[in-house]
């Protein structure tokens, strides 16, 4: 059992965190703890406190800390060759990428771009979705044609840096740095009438816009508050694009890797309506805990748009990062995660549901991607109330708690969580 807090902050955590406070750029805040070590779906801070983590790094510790076999291979792979660049290739850079193309169902000729995290997935997404752009009628220099265009969703997010970011919704870190990457609009999230106007804009003449180059969303927006689209609206999204030749562009960042209940989102009929995508992006999740990331081409005639030159990584696809990851498939088949994300994750939706909590207005999710709303606007503090109680969660949203949990979490830590999450008080101060 997670151990009771009884002090907001102990001795350790305290002179740590003056320390970070004074070396650190302020980005993120003041950190909640200072994390020593963890093991399975637990965690300890340097004063000794132990915590049962139901946010795994945000969706990224899919196998939980310090699994044996993910160990074992980091380590072994450090003492052969940790890092080569991209003039040399590796075995497990290679076997990673034919294994990813494999469990995203992808069609002969598809290719993988490794980077480091979700934002450069998308960001490479994003340029192949524009030099795309240039292949399609309507965008052609020569003829005086006008530049595709790529839409994006209100209340999206991929990432911060400054491609990833031009197709991010949230204002409050859009707003600072614009003017940012031109020719990609917002339409309304869920609302096929917006998306379908977005490309009756495409037009020659004065008053046209350029053709659409691509849409890119998330299946469940994440940031938003882990609201799902709705497969519906996603058909028809798919629908749209095959009608005027754009891409679709599924962002798997926080959804892939088994973390709703499939290997990748766009498989669950339920959120996609069974729909195909033309690229998909990954990160987090995939590699256990080392930063890594990327995105798949679906087929050749895509893949092929990349050349020498056109994109890359210095760290990228890195026989460290493709050996961890190659390690958390491997547990997360041999254990039979994606089948636990999904059993786990209704065990966990059924439990807030039935524990009678007044806070807790709803829950939504799937897999082990899951959203509390609450009946106020009191996230921080309810967060911070099972973090003194010995459960972290995340305050997602003004009135939403996320729940991400380690794909191996166990109906004894479910249960434990719900026992913590069923004693939050309803009288907690708004955000």
């Amino acid at each position: 059992m997670a151990t009771e807090q009884t002090e907001t902050l102990g001795s350790e955590d305290s002179k740590w965190l003056g320390e970070y406070s004074q070396v650190h750029m302020n980005v993120f805040g003041t950190p909640l703890r200072v994390l020593d070590h963890g093991q399975g779906a637990h965690v300890w801070d340097v004063d000794g406190n132990e915590y049962l983590d139901f946010l795994a790094g945000i969706a990224v510790n899919s196998i939980g800390y310090a699994h044996p076999k993910w160990v074992k291979a980091v380590s072994e792979q450090a003492a052969k060759v940790a890092h080569t660049s991209n003039y040399f290739a590796t075995e497990p850079q290679i076997r990673l990428a034919a294994k990813l193309v494999k469990l995203a169902g992808a069609p002969e000729g598809s290719h993988v771009y490794f980077g480091n995290s979700g934002a450069e997935g998308n960001e490479a997404a994003i340029k192949l979705a524009k030099l795309y752009g240039r292949t399609l009628p309507g965008a052609t220099p020569s003829i005086g044609g006008k530049p595709a265009r790529i839409i994006a969703l209100t209340h999206g997010f991929h990432g911060r840096t400054l491609g990833a970011l031009s197709a991010t919704w949230k204002p409050a870190i859009r707003t600072p740095f614009e003017p940012l990457v031109p020719n990609i609009e917002f339409v309304e999230a869920g609302d096929p009438l917006a998306l379908y106007e977005a490309f009756a804009q495409t037009g020659q003449g004065r008053y046209g816009k350029g053709p659409v180059a691509a849409v890119i969303m998330e299946l469940i927006q994440g940031e938003a508050g882990v609201r799902p689209l709705g497969a519906d609206y996603v058909k028809k999204a798919r629908q749209m694009c095959d009608a005027h030749g754009a891409l679709l562009i599924i962002d798997e960042v926080q959804c892939g890797m088994g973390r709703t209940g499939e290997w990748f989102s766009f498989q669950r009929e339920d959120l996609s309506g069974g729909v195909t995508p033309d690229i998909i992006t990954f990160a987090k999740g995939v590699a256990g805990g080392f930063p890594m990331g990327g995105m798949i081409a679906f087929g050749q005639k895509l893949s092929n748009l990349f050349t020498p030159g056109s994109h890359g990584s210095t760290f990228a696809g890195n026989p460290l990062g493709a050996a961890a990851a190659l390690a958390t498939i491997d547990v997360i088949e041999s254990e039979n995660l994606v089948a636990n994300a999904e059993e786990r994750g209704k065990q966990l939706r059924d439990g807030i549901r039935q524990c009678g909590n007044p806070l807790f207005e709803s829950v939504r999710g799937r897999g082990l991607l899951d959203a509390i709303q609450l009946s106020h606007p009191c996230a921080h503090a309810a967060m911070n109330w099972a973090l003194e109680h010995g459960l972290i969660v995340n305050a997602v949203a003004p009135d939403a708690l996320r729940l991400a949990p380690p794909l191996n979490i166990t109906e004894q830590d479910v249960d434990e969580a719900v026992s913590i999450l069923a004693r939050i008080p309803e009288e907690l101060p708004n955000d």
